[in-house]
């Protein structure tokens, strides 16, 4: 009997510091503004500094003008066209793929759809005039908690977002036509794949939203993903974030498209230099600006 009550209440106590630990977790996540909000189509800015650093930074990015392929997006779409000295090659990457096509890219790191949200409202999007605006959200809204089956309550949470975003886009760029990128493929925090039947179902709500002229849906998820739906070995760098080979796959999706609406690319580009994270304490080598003057390698 002894042993039995010792073992229920150690069970007891992990429980109650695992609803503690996913409230503090919580709590936090409200608190900097990567909390869903509880009305998907409501925006939601980002508390932290960092954030606040950012989004200035995009709104003069904005302000520069000479954009045609307006990038929005995470974490996923940031690091492909940051200035950031971690990422040079995912820099690189992107000037080979789309110099000429004026592409300048407004991602950023850990954004839920309502914080990307925010940030359209808030004026990253005003008098910018795209032509085409390539939009990939919403993983962060599904996170990494393994899961039983689709989560539907954040399926809602993220369809009711990504339309309020499109809406936004649709009003401050109404001659864009927008291509909505499904949501790649990721893994949970066990290294399993059970978020995939919730980001599928997103996705199907994605492909809903499109008409096939002033909004695209774009999946590149065959590509990248096995056949359980979790990614395929070398496309991603962390289960989640894409690498070389990954932006390789997205890029080769984009082209035809770009193409056909913008025709080949130029022998100059016009758009602004790239941002990077304030936070970030080593600038990369070189001038960052040249990003967009440059003739890249093909």
């Amino acid at each position: 009997m002894f042993k039995v009550n010792v073992f229920a209440w150690a069970l007891l106590l992990a429980i109650s510091v695992s609803v503690v630990n996913a409230q503090d977790g919580a709590r936090q996540r409200a608190a900097d503004g990567r909390q869903p909000a509880a009305d998907g189509g409501q925006p939601v800015a980002r508390a932290d500094e960092n954030s606040r650093i950012a989004h200035t930074q995009l709104l003069e990015k904005a302000r520069r003008g000479g954009i045609d392929v307006y990038f929005e997006g995470d974490s996923i779409t940031r690091r492909w066209g940051t200035s950031d000295a971690t990422y040079r090659e995912f820099l690189d990457h992107w000037t080979r793929s789309f110099f000429g096509w004026n592409a300048a890219n407004f991602g950023w790191g850990g954004d839920t759809s309502q914080n990307i949200l925010w940030r359209l409202t808030d004026g990253e999007l005003d008098e910018v005039h795209p032509k085409v605006i390539v939009l990939m959200a919403g993983t962060n809204n599904v996170g990494g908690m393994p899961r039983e089956g689709v989560d539907a309550a954040v399926v809602e949470n993220v369809a009711s977002g990504m339309k309020a975003v499109l809406d936004v886009m649709q009003r401050k760029a109404p001659d864009a036509t927008v291509i909505l990128m499904g949501v790649t493929p990721r893994t949970d925090s066990r290294g399993g794949a059970s978020v995939m039947p919730t980001i599928d179902t997103i996705n199907e709500r994605y492909a809903q939203f499109a008409d096939g002229r002033r909004i695209r849906y774009l999946n590149i998820n065959p590509q990248l993903a096995r056949a359980d739906g979790a990614p395929r070995e070398g496309v991603t760098v962390d289960g989640l974030h894409l690498s070389l080979s990954g932006y390789q796959v997205w890029a080769d999706a984009l082209t035809p498209i770009f193409t056909e609406l913008l025709g080949p690319p130029a022998s100059t580009d016009h758009a602004p230099p790239p941002t990077g994270d304030p936070s970030a304490s080593a600038a990369p080598t070189g001038d960052p600006s040249a990003a967009s003057n440059r003739s890249p390698t093909r």
